[in-house]
């Protein structure tokens, strides 16, 4: 399967089940720049670098998902998340082939915790609002 197909057959449904797009307050922005590209001279510029997926709640980025074809790990995309996710300066990170998520929170004082989760275990945007909030010390219904 390639990445497209990894996408809409497996990761859009994920994101669905677990209240992405449906939830008030959430969106999903799709094939999102992140930078336009390094200039290169002549007015030309290096290719943009383009997440696959930043997720929104309450008008703000909490995560950025990447997707990889089937055929390469689970934890291929994981690198290039935390690179978006730190240039847009948001904690959490995952990686999908399709067959699951490789989860990273950079919101705990203790460090960086990275796991594995199955399609059916992507957190809902409430969930991942929850543990930014408390990131950030704020009081989760106060915030809007």
């Amino acid at each position: 399967m390639n990445e497209a197909e990894t996408r809409a057959e497996h990761i859009d449904p994920a994101l669905a089940s677990a209240g992405w797009g449906q939830v008030e307050g959430s969106r999903i922005l799709r094939e999102h720049n992140i930078t336009a590209g390094r200039l290169q001279g002549a007015g030309k510029r290096a290719r943009a670098d383009i997440a696959d997926y930043v997720l929104v709640y309450r008008n703000t980025q909490l995560a950025v998902v990447e997707a990889k074809k089937s055929r390469l790990s689970v934890q291929a995309g994981m690198q290039q998340a935390i690179n978006y996710a730190e240039l847009l300066g948001v904690p959490f990170s995952f990686a999908s082939n399709g067959e699951g998520f490789v989860f990273r929170d950079a919101t705990l004082a203790t460090g960086v915790l990275e796991q594995n989760l199955t399609l059916d275990q992507f957190p809902s945007p409430q969930e991942l609002w929850a543990r930014y909030c408390k990131w950030k010390g704020w009081t989760p219904e106060v915030q809007s």
